[in-house]
């Protein structure tokens, strides 16, 4: 089936190839077409360009007029923990009294928190309300999303967790990927003998999760108080030789050797980056690893964010990704981090939209199947109704200016 949407407004983020991530001066670049078409065929993008140029044959299609829109890719979200058991409001309000997330860490909150709430729930619960959230997700504009474990901390909690993740992906149109995060934190049973812990994420969560194909990832959260340097390699050693490559948590609070040590296995994705030094900026400069920053979570925890102006400069390929989850980021609104990205963070506009979209979906390897609109790409795409540029959308940082999303060329 063949769809023709004729007179677009302006035709956001048209690339003939997106190979490669986008750097420095290239991040201030967003190509675009006013007056335009765009032709899907199968749910596929199968050309594009100025209403000059359409086919002879446009009235064999059927037709849709977007004479109201500004049209762009889909947002790919790089890095969620969207499957959980419960909110943690309680947290939010200590942290008003004044606790830090660490503190509220070593009291047994925090991720523990959450993991002990996920073990107590059955496994299609978990599911119907991560499919509500998603669905709310894809209605602000996501149409690709990664999302990791993390909250079960345990052999059976874990495997439940990328179960319903691997239902996500087969019962939802959105183009998802799965990543495992046993080691997220310590659970309080393994205090005093980590080893023990990390042994049993070696040794049996990941066989389990390869003999059912459940992650396309690895994660750690490598910080203090929760898994070193050399633990973090430990395990993402271990899940390479089962297939994963590695997206890591680094430099959230602390800088501590990780994201050196992460660039030099290759891991495609280094996340969160609040606090970096010298030799953090000179790993990634020459790397081909993605540096993700997550403003939502600065602005909800109220930590640094992420030095990412300082990162471009240097030639570094930047993401942005939402973090969305129950403790330092209940949001997963992209348009909120595109306004982030800009007003807090110094971005231009150009430049976050880029790390929102084309180096969002290098960071999760699906650079030849969303991000852009290229010939061959996935039709996953955003109609932004009632504005005239893209600098309307972090503007309005308040609501959102999509009027309808469209997966693998049908609205949802």
């Amino acid at each position: 089936m063949s769809l023709l949407i004729t007179n677009i407004k302006e035709l956001l983020q048209v690339r003939a190839t997106t190979s490669l991530p986008l750097r420095g001066e290239a991040m201030n670049e967003v190509p675009s077409i006013k007056n335009a078409f765009l032709l899907t065929t199968n749910g596929r993008i199968t050309a594009y360009g100025a209403m000059e140029n359409i086919p002879e044959n446009y009235r064999d299609y059927e037709i849709i007029d977007g004479s109201d829109y500004l049209i762009g890719p889909g947002y790919v979200d790089s890095h969620t923990h969207l499957v959980f058991a419960a909110t943690r409001e309680k947290e939010f309000q200590d942290r008003i009294n004044g606790l830090t997330y660490e503190e509220i860490a070593t009291r047994g909150g925090g991720i523990l928190n959450s993991a002990a709430k996920l073990a107590g729930m059955n496994e299609d619960e978990l599911f119907k309300d991560a499919l509500t959230r998603l669905e709310l997700l894809n209605s602000l504009g996501t149409t690709t999303v990664e999302i990791k474990s993390g909250y079960g901390l345990s052999l059976q909690a874990e495997l439940k967790m990328l179960r319903v993740i691997k239902r996500l992906k087969q019962e939802t149109n959105l183009h998802i990927k799965a990543t495992f995060l046993g080691a997220h934190a310590i659970p309080m049973a393994y205090k005093n003998d980590r080893k023990v812990y990390i042994d049993l994420i070696i040794n049996e969560m990941l066989p389990a999760i390869n003999k059912d194909q459940l992650a396309d990832y690895i994660d750690v959260f490598c910080e203090k108080n929760y898994f070193t340097v050399d633990e973090m390699l430990q395990i993402i050693t271990a899940g390479k030789s089962y297939g994963l490559k590695a997206k890591v948590h680094v430099n959230q609070f602390n800088v501590i050797g990780a994201v050196t040590a992460a660039v030099k296995v290759d891991s495609v994705s280094v996340d969160h980056l609040e606090v970096m030094n010298p030799e953090d900026y000179n790993a990634l400069a020459g790397s081909n690893t993605i540096a993700t920053a997550l403003p939502s979570c600065s602005f909800f925890l109220g930590i640094p964010y992420a030095p990412v102006t300082d990162m471009i400069s240097r030639n570094i390929a930047v993401a942005l990704a939402t973090d969305f989850n129950p403790g330092s980021t209940p949001s997963g609104n992209m348009n909120y981090v595109f306004s982030l990205a800009c007003i807090k963070m110094g971005m231009t506009v150009e430049q976050a939209y880029n790390a929102l979209t084309i180096n969002a979906s290098h960071a999760i390897e699906l650079q030849d199947e969303v991000g852009s609109i290229t010939v061959g790409k996935r039709a996953d795409l955003v109609f932004y109704k009632d504005i005239d540029s893209l600098a309307t959308i972090p503007y309005h940082f308040g609501h959102s200016t999509i009027h309808k999303v469209m997966i693998n060329g049908k609205f949802k």
